[in-house]
């Protein structure tokens, strides 16, 4: 579509910029040891997916997040010092610069699942239990889908390729939502088999006729949670997580599985 329509020149450099956004995400993972699922160039973008399920060290997570939308900053760099050479012409070096801070602002919008976005999840999670900052992150992410559908429809309501990424970003969020309790239990499934690390200690204070799964909806990434029974009992967070995945007991009150 590019050759027929004359503009592949601008597609090659919008493929080359997305590719090194995408490969700033893919050394900061592998440099923590992530595991990576794959890559995605799309015709409006990438994507870089994780194996992960938020249980990751803060700090490893945000520079993860943040290594590409950096990589814009050494690209406009580098357009500005290769506009003083022969092989790179005004043209090239207005576009390639437009390009980047078109991208780059757009991928810092609160939005999932763009950079931006991931951002605010991780500042949901952080203030939040995992649960209800996940569920807010959502919620917030489709306010700003909303916002910006509408001042679309005003100011370019003809604009197909606004609208495909506007109609990707709504498909990305509905799934999103709709797996949102399978992305919970990967966070507690993951929390379940981790080695012990040292973390920050979270005390939860709950009464004996609550149920396992209240519980677990106050966990917060980040930390080791210490659960007391009506001042008398102590758990463990291995303890109340094999409640839930080897005693199946995620409905039953903690009287029942706890204390005899």
């Amino acid at each position: 579509m590019g050759i027929i329509t004359g503009y592949f020149r601008e597609v090659i450099m919008v493929f080359l910029i997305v590719f090194i956004h995408e490969m700033g995400h893919v050394f900061a993972a592998k440099w923590f040891k992530w595991r990576i699922s794959k890559v995605e160039l799309l015709p409006f973008g990438g994507v870089a997916e994780m194996n992960e399920s938020s249980n990751r060290p803060f700090h490893e997570e945000l520079i993860v997040i943040i290594s590409g939308p950096a990589q814009h900053l050494w690209m406009i760099g580098a357009s500005f010092l290769l506009v003083q050479t022969p092989i790179w012409s005004t043209a090239d070096h207005q576009l390639f610069v437009w390009h980047n801070l078109m991208i780059l602002g757009f991928n810092l919008l609160p939005i999932w699942p763009l950079d931006g976005g991931r951002i605010l999840h991780l500042a949901c999670t952080y203030k939040l239990p995992y649960k209800q900052g996940q569920k807010l992150t959502l919620l917030l992410s489709i306010t700003g889908i909303i916002i910006i559908g509408l001042i679309s429809l005003k100011l370019f309501p003809f604009h197909l390729n606004l609208w495909v990424v506007l109609t990707f970003l709504c498909i990305a969020n509905y799934l999103e939502w709709k797996q949102r309790h399978y992305v919970f239990m990967r966070f507690l499934l993951e929390r379940f088999y981790l080695q012990e690390r040292h973390l920050r200690h979270h005390s939860i204070k709950v009464h004996q006729h609550m149920k396992v799964r209240q519980v677990l909806d106050q966990f917060r990434r980040g930390h080791q949670h210490i659960i007391t029974i009506d001042r008398n009992h102590c758990i463990t967070e291995k303890m109340l997580l094999d409640a839930y995945f080897n005693q199946r007991a995620i409905d039953r009150q903690l009287k029942e599985v706890f204390i005899s």
